[in-house]
């Protein structure tokens, strides 16, 4: 089976790809020559997977998953959210996004946040979901090296280490785009 994964991000292409079984052969958007941006403009993120795979499916031609992924923040009424990605500006700056969280949360105690991933699945113009959700804590500063993205800050609930220091199998074993994944493949896997 070939699926394109509606993405440039080679990090989450290589996070799937380790999930994925072997007959199914992934493609990303680089690899279908698409390079334009992909709108994002739905206002919640099953709302933005929506879209992506539907754009995907209707301009390629092909079978596709596409995930949006959000962190929430209690202290901050669930933001970043949907503008995960954007949180610091539209050149999707992940330095520059930690730097503001963290300074949004200086001097608070609740600091208790989830990562949110769906994944929209249009296989043979059927559409399915996939949702996966982390509960954590947003740590203080940095530790890690691994991983992208706000990993660096995010400690997942019962753990020691941040997501940026762990390997990508001890990330995925608990992660929000890991239990989303876990979810389709199962279903791929039917």
């Amino acid at each position: 089976m070939e699926l394109v994964f509606a993405t440039h991000n080679k990090n989450k292409m290589a996070e799937i790809k380790a999930l994925l079984p072997k007959n199914i052969k992934l493609l990303s958007l680089d690899d279908i020559g698409c390079t334009e941006d992909i709108p994002e403009t739905a206002d919640t993120i099953d709302g933005n997977a929506i879209l992506k795979a539907e754009y995907v499916r209707r301009r390629y031609g092909y079978d596709c998953f596409a995930d949006d992924t959000g962190l929430e923040v209690e202290a901050l009424a669930g933001a970043p959210g949907v503008f995960s990605a954007r949180f610091a500006g539209d050149e999707k700056n992940d330095e520059a996004n930690v730097q503001k969280l963290l300074k949004h949360l200086e001097g608070k105690s609740d600091r208790r946040a989830q990562f949110k991933t769906v994944i929209a699945l249009n296989l043979k113009d059927n559409e399915n979901l996939f949702t996966g959700i982390c509960k954590g804590e947003i740590l203080e500063e940095r530790r890690g090296a691994k991983g992208f993205g706000y990993d660096p800050v995010f400690r997942p609930e019962g753990k020691e280490q941040s997501f940026a220091e762990m390997d990508m199998g001890e990330k995925a074993a608990v992660s929000h785009r890991g239990k989303a994944f876990r979810e389709l493949i199962a279903y791929l896997s039917q």
